[in-house]
Order: structure tokens, then C-alpha cells, then sequence
């Protein structure tokens, strides 16, 4: 069965929203092992909507709607399916009737056009809407099934779960997708080190997916039952792993931040940080986590490097022989931090996020990171790329990532 998802939306094309229903609509169709093979979205207009909605009909067996359904005269979409159909409109009785009693508890008065939410389709079935006034819409026009659904997400994702997912046909199969994180390599030298799993995949086929600081590898299995495609899953992870190693640090909806706070929480050590370049991110992200108030004690933003000698007692002496973006002063703030902060673990960040700022000697881009610990202090060197934004994302990452890979060796 092939499906083509239509959003109906203006606000869409100019971006003022996210079409979010598509994603949701796309994974719960994948879990029922049913195609998509098309997303389409068109602005409110009904010339529009009808030239999309012919070449859906060319070419899907499946076709479903989001948005155009509510009062207002540009919400056309039942309308204009109904008119390429040759379908008159129907009043249903028993919606209007709850439209009435909807306005009236409201102590509103219901206005000539949200009676048109109470016309469907002749022969069409009435999906009810639990959450607002437009009906959903199951069509069945010789062998295409077309569903029409409100746009808020609100509305439609307990209407196609409650209602449209209990009317499509069930397939021989499902399909099932899972996302590996990864992060201290650039795309081009992932896909050299997986060159042959990529050129060869078919089931699971493996995407990879560009980010920031990281980059995904989507896998995609296909299965007459879930733990068939579970276990196509585990396998290709299992090979994805033997050529990544740690590079890999997370799985679908965990982000670095989960996994560092996980094992930090796990064994019981607590953090402080000193950012300079980052501005106080490396803390953000640290505390953006539930329960962050286990493990991280203090955040200190030392932008000047008065605040260094300060806040940190960084030695004069060193910023001046060395400068204040340097592996050794980087090291000096970690240490200091750890001491003072009497926490177990210390960070500490600086560097040049640009776009002024940097040298021949010291150019936009280079950040030094250290980690201090009871062993000792350990610092690296970084040339990051990007606009300012950019190159702070990067250094955070990166500095999450070396909490995370001494984490993992320490406990492993």
C-alpha cells in the first residue's frame, strides 16, 4: 500500500509552523507495516489543493490529509476533495447537534460558518473530533482510501489513534526504525568506516542523517512481526558498533546530556564547570536534565580574564605567558574549580567562538577543554568550524563527550 501525506497550510509553506503531523502520522503507519512513500504540503488554495490531491490519486493508494477543515473561508480541503470526487456535501445531523451544544455550554453564538463543519461527503464515514469542532473524514472512492483530519496535532494524533488506526487494513509486516548518535567524527569518515555496510544494505537500509556536533545513522527494518525486526535491528547495530566503537553514544531519543547525567548519577560523583567561550551552555545542558541537582554543584562563567584569576585563581602570570585561551589555563580553571568547589570532577572551557577575536596564532575556532579529577587533569585542543553559535554547540559536545568517554573507561 502506498501512502502520500498532504498538509494543507499556508503557514507551512512560509514556515511559521512545523508540520509536525507528518512525522507522527509517518511513525504510526510505519508500526502498522505501511508505506510511505510521499509527503506533500500545499497552501490554502483550491486549485492548489486539487492539482495535489490528482496526483496523489495518480499514484497512492493511501492518501491523507492534515488541516483545511476547520470554519474560516480558506479552510477548503473538504470542499475542494469532495468537488474533484464529483461528491455532493451532507449535513450530519448529529454533529451539528453537538456543535450547537458545544457553542451553547460556551455561551457563544455559533456562526453560519461553522455550520459547514457539520457537511461531509456523501458516503463518507464522520471521524469524531473529542478535542475541537471538525469532524476527521474516512473516504473510501473504488480502490484509494482517503482520510481528512484537523490540523491542530492536539486534535489529530488522538482521532488517527483512537479512531483511523483501528480502520486500516492490516499488513503482512511491520516496520521499525532506530537512530545511532554519534559523535567526534565528521560524516565523510563515518561512511568511510561503514563504506561497505552502506553500499550493501537492504534490509535494514541504514541513512545517514548530518547534525551540528553529531551525526545519525537511521536504521530501518522491515518484518512480518516486530521481534523479526528487532532483531534485523540488533544485528546491523551489532556490525554498526564493531567499526564505530564508542564513537556511538546514544540511541533514538537520548542526547548526550542524558547519557553523561546517567552516568554520573550512576556513580554517584558530582561536577562544577567553568566555561569562558561557551558562556555558561555547558552548564545549561548539564542541568537541563531531571535531577541534575544530584550530580552538578556550581557553574561559573569567567568571560574576563580578571573573573579567571578571581573567581578561579588562575595566576596572572599564566594568561600573560600563555594567554587565557591555552592548554594550561584551561587546566589551571579545571584544577582550581575542583579544589574550590569540592567537587569529584571539574571542566573547564575556553576559546575563541569569533566572529572577532582570533589570530594567526590563535584563530576563531580553537578551544581548549580540561577535565580535572582526582588522577590529575587531563586537556585537549580543538579547531572548531561554523559561526559563533556553531563553534559554542561544538564545544559543549565536545566537552560532554570527554566527560562521557572518561565516565565510561573509569566505570567500564
Amino acid at each position: 500500500m502506498k501512502t502520500e501525506i498532504i498538509a494543507v497550510g499556508t503557514e507551512l509553506l512560509l514556515g511559521q509552523i512545523m508540520n509536525s503531523n507528518a512525522r507522527f502520522l509517518s511513525e504510526k503507519l510505519a508500526e502498522k507495516g505501511i508505506d510511505v512513500y510521499w509527503h506533500t504540503v500545499v497552501g490554502d488554495n483550491p486549485r492548489r489543493v486539487a492539482e495535489t490531491f490528482g496526483i496523489a490519486l495518480s499514484r497512492a493508494d493511501l492518501i491523507i490529509f492534515s488541516g483545511g477543515l476547520g470554519p474560516t473561508l480558506d479552510d477548503l480541503t473538504k470542499e475542494t476533495v469532495a468537488d474533484v470526487l464529483g461528491l455532493t456535501l451532507e449535513k450530519d445531523e448529529a454533529w451539528e447537534k453537538k456543535l450547537e451544544a458545544i457553542f451553547a455550554r460556551l455561551e457563544r453564538k455559533m456562526t453560519e460558518n461553522n455550520y459547514k463543519q457539520a457537511l461531509i461527503p456523501k458516503g463518507a464515514r464522520l471521524l469524531i473530533n473529542n478535542h475541537g469542532t471538525a469532524p476527521g473524514i474516512w473516504l473510501e472512492h473504488g480502490e484509494k482510501t482517503i482520510i481528512l483530519l484537523p490540523g491542530p496535532p492536539r486534535e489529530l494524533m488522538p482521532m488517527f489513534t483512537e479512531q483511523v488506526l483501528a480502520l486500516l487494513p492490516e499488513k503482512s509486516g511491520v516496520i521499525l526504525s532506530r537512530v545511532l548518535k554519534i559523535t567526534g567524527m565528521g560524516e565523510s569518515a563515518m561512511e568511510e568506516l561503514i563504506a561497505d555496510l552502506l553500499a550493501n544494505q537492504t534490509n535494514p537500509t541504514i541513512a545517514p542523517l548530518a547534525k551540528h556536533a553529531e551525526v545519525h545513522l537511521r536504521l530501518t527494518a522491515k518484518a512480518a512481526d516486530r521481534k523479526e525486526a528487532e532483531e534485523l535491528l540488533a544485528a546491523t547495530e551489532s556490525d554498526l558498533l564493531k567499526r564505530l566503537g564508542d564513537a556511538v553514544f546514544a540511541r533514538d531519543e537520548e542526547t548526550m546530556a542524558d547519557k553523561v547525567a546517567n552516568l554520573l548519577l550512576t556513580r554517584k560523583l558530582t561536577i562544577a564547570v567553568a566555561e569562558s567561550c561557551t558562556g555558561g551552555l555547558l552548564a545549561h545542558m548539564l542541568t537541563n536534565v531531571s535531577g541534575s541537582s544530584a550530580y552538578f554543584f556550581q557553574g561559573q562563567v569567567v568571560y574576563s580574564n580578571r573573573s579567571k584569576t578571581e573567581l578561579l585563581g588562575v595566576q596572572p602570570e599564566l594568561i600573560e605567558k600563555y594567554g587565557a585561551v591555552s592548554e594550561q589555563v584551561a587546566g589551571s580553571m579545571a584544577e582550581n574549580l575542583r579544589i574550590r568547589s569540592l567537587c569529584d570532577l571539574a571542566v573547564a572551557i575556553t576559546g575563541v567562538a569569533g566572529p572577532t577575536g582570533g589570530t594567526v596564532e590563535k584563530p576563531v575556532g580553537l578551544v581548549f577543554m580540561a577535565l580535572a579529577a582526582a588522577e590529575g587533569t587531563f586537556c585537549r585542543k580543538f579547531n572548531f568550524f561554523g559561526n559563533r553559535e556553531t563553534i559554542k554547540e561544538r564545544a559543549v559536545m565536545a566537552a560532554l563527550n570527554m566527560l562521557r568517554l572518561y565516565l565510561s573507561e573509569k566505570n567500564g
